[in-house]
């Protein structure tokens, strides 16, 4: 079978190709060969402007225009041809050297110095490089944009739904009351703080050799400062400098990004639940869209399918999200390679992550709030009521308020005139009393308007 959406192996690249396709640019084959030549770029021309290196010439503007086009215009083909050189090679690295080598060999100034693309370097240090910087594109064009945007919703929602009170239900049962907005800027503010985390991560990088000691550099040039320059060229690229390593930069900060995104995908797979719960009790009803089926037996169905799939979505996304934090930053002694086929799937864990978010966000657009629902719902309450009413007790010094107010709501809840005739009893200022009988359960929420409109 020919490769197609159709015959793809995994859905990401199949049934949803087209949700994906700025993560594809990132952790693609192509994207990892295209970050590979732009450091073996950057690297060249890094040697070639150090005026201790007497032995290669600086180049031109001309040619370090060139070096920055085939960076910039790296195509299909491109990457194409690097992996035709690394069918005979067996060596991915080395393949995109050689292509390299033979994509400027028209350039006098290069060829002159053809030697010094790859100088001194591992592998990794190409690779760790490229992953760091694919990761920083992921997370900064890609991630956080999509839960940028499930944030703003939040937000909207919680704002247009501040003031509408909404029953709680504590361990699926009926409880003090909030508002619906309310529960939707607590969503909000836990991404928020997720979000900060992910945003913070510092990505590192080392360049510094086969076991991270410079053997090599300082083979070559032994009083050149080779750590000072291999800092300012990572920090150059908008990296972290890692002095530290094996053969290998050691994963941390790698396994520091992925537990911060598998925290917000947690937060966001709680929210598609309880989400689900709302609608299931009414207190949203969906937005219908014009030739959608729900079911294909009862024609009444409108399913929360986009919360549905976004909460697969998140789960399959923190099971590999989360033997990354565990497995990258294990290796044996200075270097194995159980490393290089995990981290090849860095865009999967972020492609189900960014999927989840984008049907949690089409789902947010299709909610409508039931205000007569919610109403209902409330009215149907006034036990929620015994909470302030046995706290009032409490002040002014009435024995037993606690065990009062259970004797008389648990489990059976009360009517509206049983609670009133209850209020009228107690020997309390009659200001308090008057409070407590004109409060309801939609007016019992305490300081979440507020708090929603704040988010």
């Amino acid at each position: 079978m020919p490769a197609s959406v159709l015959t793809a192996l995994s859905p990401l690249d199949g049934r949803y190709h087209d949700k994906l396709s700025g993560l594809r640019d990132h952790f693609s084959e192509h994207g990892l060969i295209r970050n590979r030549v732009r450091v073996e770029v950057a690297w060249l021309k890094a040697l070639a402007a150090e005026p201790a290196f007497a032995e290669i010439a600086p180049f031109s503007p001309a040619t370090v225009a060139e070096l920055d086009a085939v960076v910039a215009r790296f195509s299909e083909a491109d990457g194409a041809a690097v992996k035709e050189i690394e069918a005979a090679t067996n060596h991915d690295v080395k393949a995109m050297e050689y292509w390299l080598k033979k994509r400027l060999g028209h350039n006098a100034e290069v060829m002159a110095v053809s030697e010094f693309i790859h100088f001194a370097c591992t592998s990794e240090d190409i690779n760790n490089t490229s992953h760091a910087l694919m990761l920083k594109a992921g997370r900064d064009e890609a991630l956080l944009p999509a839960l940028d945007g499930v944030i703003a919703r939040l937000r909207e929602l919680a704002h247009l739904h501040a003031d509408l009170p909404m029953l709680s239900r504590t361990h699926g049962q009926p409880a003090s009351p909030t508002t619906l907005g309310k529960e939707m800027a607590n969503i909000a503010a836990r991404l928020l703080r997720a979000r900060d985390r992910i945003a913070r991560v510092a990505l590192t990088a080392k360049f510094n050799g086969a076991v991270g000691n410079y053997n090599a550099h300082l083979a070559a040039w032994p009083t050149f400062d080779w750590e000072a320059f291999s800092r300012c060229f990572i920090e150059s690229l908008g990296l972290e400098f890692n002095p530290y390593t094996i053969q290998i930069e050691p994963h941390d900060a790698m396994a520091e990004l992925f537990d911060a995104i598998a925290r917000a995908n947690t937060i966001l797979l709680d929210a598609c639940r309880d989400l689900w719960l709302y609608i299931s009790l009414g207190y949203f009803k969906q937005k219908l869209k014009e030739g959608e089926v729900g079911s294909s037996t009862m024609p009444h169905k409108v399913n929360p399918i986009d919360f549905e799939n976004a909460e697969g979505n998140f789960g399959l996304a923190n099971a590999v999200l989360r033997h990354f934090s565990e497995k990258l930053p294990v290796s044996r002694m200075q270097r194995d390679l159980t490393d290089s086929t995990v981290l090849r799937n860095m865009g999967v864990g972020f492609g189900h992550g960014v999927l989840g978010a984008v049907s949690m966000l089409r789902g947010l657009g299709k909610l409508e709030a039931d205000p007569a629902r919610l109403a209902a719902d409330l009215d149907a309450c006034w036990e929620v009521l015994a909470e302030p009413v046995q706290t009032v007790m409490r002040r002014f010094g009435i024995a037993n308020p606690y065990e009062q107010l259970k004797a008389l709501t648990r489990g059976k809840g009360i009517s509206r005139e049983a609670l009133r005739d209850f209020i009228a009893t107690l020997a309390i200022p009659q200001s308090e009393r008057e409070r407590l009988l004109a409060m309801t359960p939609a007016s019992y929420v305490g300081k979440a308007v507020e708090l929603a409109r704040r988010i």
